[in-house]
């Protein structure tokens, strides 16, 4: 067996993070260690630890980064929409105006949540901002 199939091996430890099952569980608003617990206790404020696991979720460092993924977001989705329905149906200004301020704003409440758990969950699965000194 080649020197390179051994270190891989000795490389994945069992107390290793998988980084997509946690933001899955991130982005369902749960605990990214168990998937069980909440993560979050009210709109946007991340609980101190995982009611089921105890898994420490203090350390995160979330700070503007779910707002400018949300944008990005809204942004990329509603664009190409505006867009078409603007040159397609030319509608009344005020009605589009209506449609898509409804639609931004929904979608914009949606995922700002779901992006602050996708960020802890990120944060928690690279081990950054302490969450690697805990299980």
């Amino acid at each position: 067996m080649s020197d390179k199939g051994m270190t891989d091996q000795a490389a994945a430890t069992p107390d290793d993070r998988p980084t997509w099952p946690a933001l899955i569980n991130g982005f369902r608003r749960r605990c990214p260690n168990c998937g069980k617990g909440k993560m979050l206790h009210s709109y946007l404020k991340v609980n101190d630890h995982c009611a089921e696991c105890g898994q420490e979720l203090f350390h995160h460092r979330a700070d503007d980064g779910p707002a400018y993924l949300t944008i990005l977001l809204v942004g990329h989705l509603m664009a190409p929409g505006l867009h078409v329905a603007y040159v397609q149906y030319r509608p009344e200004p005020l009605t589009l105006f209506a449609i898509f301020a409804l639609g931004c704003l929904s979608l914009s409440l949606y995922l700002l949540p779901r992006l602050k758990g996708v960020v802890v969950a990120y944060q928690w699965a690279r081990r950054m901002h302490g969450f690697g000194k805990s299980g």
